[in-house]
């Protein structure tokens, strides 16, 4: 007999009660935040925007890196005749499950983008561009979705795997413009620190887009094509490796001369932080980086190197709105603490 079978029922039932009873009201909190949403709510929907676009590019590597890129060979089916995986003689129960999986992240994707919206038109007063930027995230999954669907067809043609990827960088990118302007009022922007220094940081942001594309043609044109059906890019992939190195050190270095002017004019702390976890993040990728290249590219690597490139991307937006001020958000709910005007 388990120790189970020795637990009374009535207890075993008030257990079974008090936890169902915990699961709704996390439910019903999560519901109100979006249906009756506070500034403070608005925001934390769009730090889980941010968290679940960047958490979907991430798996998507993984799709390809475990060799389950065409694991569901039909779209918007998973296999013909099927929208859920059905047996296949050409892909593996394994890659048919990973692949799958990765379309039905999507949803939940789609779930917060949708309680973004809610959000930013229900919360008083409402704001206009936070309710465009909010709209950018169900769209945006929708143009996915649908890409991903030519991926499929294209055999993971690495152009469309390349933009897909790009598509998602894109979602992040709107995804914390609505998480830092959730927190900051809709006054005119103020720079924080000296012009040249804001226009640095703008052109750091657009070095780091280079390196992301330079890093997806690497990609597209290294092993980890998702499948053997799979085409590659025609370059050869010690140059363009090279290439995506030097870019990196012209980032880095930016990133240094962007960190060492905050501090020599005095900025605000909040900035010369932002930009000192960017250098650190951009240290630890690049070490991952010529680590998978010396050890031939193991695909656990890879994968890192994907989130770390993401980190890159949304710690590069961080300095850049850290860099100026919109005012304080209001108004504020009851009790609420007052949201910081560049905190972000």
């Amino acid at each position: 007999m388990t120790a189970a079978d020795q637990t009374p029922a009535g207890v075993r039932d008030a257990g079974s009660g008090a936890f169902r009873d915990r699961v709704q009201g996390r439910a019903l909190d999560l519901f109100h935040s979006a249906w009756s949403p506070t500034p403070a709510t608005v925001r934390r929907w769009a730090l889980v925007a941010v968290i679940v676009n960047a958490g979907i590019a991430v798996t998507g590597a993984a799709v390809r890196l475990t060799g389950s890129g065409l694991g569901c060979p039909t779209w918007p089916r998973c296999t013909p005749g099927s929208f859920v995986p059905a047996a296949h003689d050409a892909h593996s129960p394994v890659n048919m499950a990973i692949e799958f999986g990765n379309r039905l992240l999507t949803f939940l994707v789609l779930a917060v983008a949708v309680a973004c919206v809610v959000a930013v038109t229900r919360v008083a007063p409402r704001r206009s561009g936070l309710v465009l930027l909010a709209w950018i995230q169900p769209v945006g999954v929708a143009v996915q979705a649908l890409w991903g669907g030519l991926v499929v067809r294209t055999l993971l043609n690495p152009v469309t795997v390349s933009v897909h990827f790009l598509f998602s960088i894109g979602m992040i990118a709107a995804a914390f413009a609505l998480y830092a302007r959730s927190g900051e009022g809709d006054a005119p922007p103020r720079r924080l620190v000296h012009r040249d220094i804001r226009t640095l940081g703008f052109v750091l942001v657009a070095a780091v887009l280079v390196l992301l594309i330079a890093g997806v043609v690497v990609t597209g044109t290294g092993p980890h094509s998702g499948d053997e059906a799979a085409s590659r890019f025609g370059f050869d992939i010690q140059s363009v490796a090279r290439l995506h190195a030097d870019i990196v050190w012209i980032v880095v270095g930016m990133t240094f001369a962007l960190l060492f002017a905050l501090h020599v004019t005095d900025s605000p702390g909040r900035a010369r932080r932002g930009a000192l976890i960017l250098f650190g993040v951009e240290l630890a990728q690049g070490v991952i980086g010529y680590v998978q290249y010396f050890l031939a590219v193991p695909a656990l690597l890879v994968g890192l190197h994907v989130l770390g490139s993401t980190l890159v991307w949304i710690a590069t937006l961080r300095v850049v709105y850290l860099m100026r001020s919109r005012g304080p958000a209001e108004p504020l709910a009851s009790g609420e603490n007052r949201l910081d005007a560049a905190g972000v």
